[in-house]
């Protein structure tokens, strides 16, 4: 009678759950080579988690298609993405949302000592462009070139669509003239020289858009941003303590080099000036407007293929810390 009430115990001990359970997980799924990860790293690396209600789990990622289906299965709790996507989808029913993780975008890129001066210079070069026709970059260059010279690129150059590694290479053999490429790219080129010519920034503010809008953020299900409010709040403020510690500690800079597989001090400086150029130093009315107007613009020229066939951008697409 005893033995069984020794095993009666055992039983009852492990079959309860902990009353000291473990935090909950935030799942994160982002590019195994991508910049976020100098983040991610360095809330590892200054412990700036040790005191939050949860514990971060990251997805690596072969390429951002996979971080879509990750969220849109449950796989994952966020990713990283652009809120032109998140519109789309929530006016097809999805419930995502979005917060700000940078507002550095691509850039157009010619060799130091090319003749290419100005957005119209361009016609009859022949332009490498990276993210497709409908990269967002690419489509505004378009509107840009319309609204000041009158200039049809679309029609006026000849284009090379290639992936981001192959349109560094195409230039520096002069197989192209010049490049559309993401900003890493970019700024690794001009650690060797080459000049730019515009960022997506200098491109949004000569077409009359001030305000510094993001290009990508953190993405996750709204339901369960407002179920989880602290969580976010916690991640997304120490995600943002990392990086101005990146960009303003040289000891903590040094911890993720490995990261960037930039070899040469000028290429991982250029790097670093572009990814500090891009912290979030306002978000607000103001940006949320001006990313309106870029929506709209987008529209127009994308003739709704990269934004679909919502006039404006879907209410909730942008979530705010309270």
């Amino acid at each position: 009678m005893k033995f069984r009430l020794i095993l009666l115990s055992f039983a009852l001990l492990f079959s309860f759950p902990s009353f000291s359970a473990e935090k909950p997980t935030l799942r994160i799924a982002v590019l195994a080579f991508g910049t976020v990860n100098w983040e991610l790293s360095t809330l590892q690396n200054q412990k700036l988690l040790t005191h939050a209600d949860f514990q971060l789990k990251i997805h690596p990622l072969a390429n951002p298609q996979a971080g879509k289906i990750a969220l849109q299965s449950g796989t994952v709790d966020m990713i990283v993405s652009d809120w032109i996507w998140v519109s789309r989808m929530r006016s097809s029913g999805s419930d995502f949302t979005f917060y700000p993780y940078s507002t550095t975008s691509g850039a157009l890129i010619v060799p130091e000592n090319s003749n290419i001066k100005s957005v119209a210079d361009l016609a009859d070069k022949k332009l490498g462009i990276a993210g497709g026709e409908l990269d967002k970059n690419w489509l505004l260059l378009q509107s840009l070139a319309l609204q000041q010279n009158q200039l049809d690129l679309n029609t006026s150059v000849e284009k090379v669509f290639a992936a981001p590694p192959l349109l560094n290479q195409q230039l520096a053999h002069h197989r192209v003239d010049a490049i559309i490429n993401y900003w890493h790219f970019a700024a690794r080129l001009e650690a060797k020289g080459y000049r730019q010519l515009l960022n997506g920034k200098d491109i949004l503010h000569q077409l009359g858009i001030q305000a510094d809008v993001p290009t990508l953020g953190y993405v996750f299900n709204r339901t369960w941003g407002v179920k989880n409010p602290k969580m976010i709040k916690q991640f997304l403020t120490a995600t943002q303590q990392a990086k101005n510690q990146l960009c303003e500690s040289n000891k903590v800079w040094q911890k993720i080099i490995p990261l960037t597989k930039a070899k040469d001090i000028t290429t991982q400086n250029k790097l670093r000036e572009r990814y500090c150029a891009g912290r979030i130093k306002q978000w607000g009315e103001a940006e949320q407007q001006a990313a309106a107007k870029i929506y709209l613009l987008l529209r127009k020229l994308s003739n709704n293929k990269l934004t679909g066939n919502a006039e404006t951008i879907q209410p909730g697409t942008f979530w705010n810390i309270k």
